[in-house]
């Protein structure tokens, strides 16, 4: 949904009511240079953090947590457990609160990106 709903959002741009007539609206709306700091950058941002955690950090957070479980088994002990854990199954964790990380980063900068699209469509319908 990060990543599929920044275009259904950029098809469905409002036109706006001027003095002069009608903007466009649609992706036409969205591409137009009035509209490129407060409309495109922020969907386009939204549209690449989604993909980026879809297609790259989320696999990767998804085969750590696989490797994690295998060390588990081998180790007959739980990552989350008390220490002292192997040297593999720390710099697993290691490796997973990075991956989460970046993840959580990721994904706040899409909230942003989404908010800050919510307060200029909130605004043009003043």
């Amino acid at each position: 949904m990060q990543t599929a709903l920044p275009i259904l959002l950029a098809f469905t741009f409002p036109a706006e009511r001027t003095a002069i007539g009608m903007s466009a609206s649609s992706i036409a709306g969205v591409l137009e240079p009035e509209h490129r700091l407060h409309v495109l950058t922020p969907l386009a941002i939204t549209f690449l953090t989604g993909a980026a955690n879809w297609f790259f950090v989320g696999p990767m957070t998804t085969q750590c947590m696989k490797e994690r479980k295998h060390q588990e088994t081998r180790d007959g002990k739980k990552s989350y457990d008390p220490a002292p854990h192997s040297q593999r199954m720390q710099e697993l964790n290691k490796k997973f609160a990075i991956l989460h990380g970046i993840s959580s980063l990721v994904n706040m900068v899409g909230c942003i990106t989404t908010v800050w699209y919510g307060f200029y469509l909130g605004d043009r319908m003043l």
